[in-house]
């Protein structure tokens, strides 16, 4: 019988973290073995399972990444930027696989990354839901379909007023999708915003529209305006836990894996 993967959670005690912890708990083949946040944290000492909302699982919530990181096969981060490179570094010297659900790290930082990737195998994705990693191969299909003469593309986001960075990741990813599809890069046709006297949109902008408000978890859609239609590809994430899920099953599938930077597309087989 194969060993159960040992899953580190980092940012154990917020929201995603114990939902990742849950889920990981309800999976076969893998079980937590570490778990760590700031220090100071309130939940520091307590078990993790406890903090989740479920039975004790003999783990402690601790303060020290570097020796959790150590002591794992494999640790799950959806922190922020700052604390998602230190923790590729320390994985990468403890030899431990890594999923990152992280968003808004900027070139330098993505960099970090890339690196720690040669070292051992990283999944990362601006959404490791398995809906959006479907509706990212959908829409760079239809971009390279529906041309930009006769299709304009806006990508619209909302996400609840917590949310610290803009457009999100998703967003920046759906984006990245459709441009490929049509052959571009999306530095070159990238529009953030439109505010005042902006005259006639360009042939082959692709712009993003961003809300916040509420609680809503995620919501995505690409519209695809011509004359007389629009294609519009959507998806709403109604709770975290897809996240989640979509975190463990990556997780599983590091599994043998060789040092590298992967995304989801990789872990459903869209990609070799």
């Amino acid at each position: 019988m194969a060993e159960e993967l040992r899953v580190g959670v980092v940012g154990a005690s917020g929201r995603m973290g114990q939902m990742v912890v849950a889920q990981v708990t309800a999976t076969p083949g893998c079980v937590i073995a570490g778990g760590a946040d700031q220090p100071g944290n309130s939940l520091i000492g307590k078990d993790v399972g406890t903090a989740a909302g479920l039975e004790a699982l003999g783990v402690e919530v601790g303060d020290d990444a570097a020796a959790m990181i150590a002591s794992v096969d494999l640790v799950i981060d959806f922190t922020v930027p700052e604390a998602t490179i230190e923790h590729a570094r320390l994985a990468a010297q403890a030899g431990a696989a890594m999923v990152i659900g992280t968003t808004g790290l900027d070139k330098d930082q993505t960099g970090v990354i890339e690196a720690a990737a040669r070292h051992v195998p990283i999944v990362w994705a601006p959404n490791m839901s398995v809906g959006v990693t479907l509706l990212l191969a959908l829409a760079e299909q239809v971009a390279g379909i529906l041309g930009p003469e006769d299709y304009d593309i806006e990508i619209v986001e909302m996400h609840h007023k917590h949310k610290i960075d803009a457009p999100s990741g998703t967003a920046l990813g759906l984006g990245k999708a459709v441009a490929a599809g049509r052959g571009v890069e999306l530095d070159s046709v990238y529009k953030a915003a439109r505010d005042g006297y902006t005259g006639a949109r360009p042939t082959g902008e692709i712009g993003f529209a961003v809300l916040r408000g509420g609680d809503v978890v995620g919501e995505h859609s690409v519209i695809y305006a011509g004359e007389g239609e629009q294609v519009v590809l959507t998806h709403k994430a109604g709770s975290r836990s897809v996240f989640a899920a979509g975190a463990v099953r990556a997780a599983l599938w590091t599994q043998g894996r060789a040092a590298g930077l992967y995304s989801m597309r990789h872990v459903l087989g869209f990609e070799d």
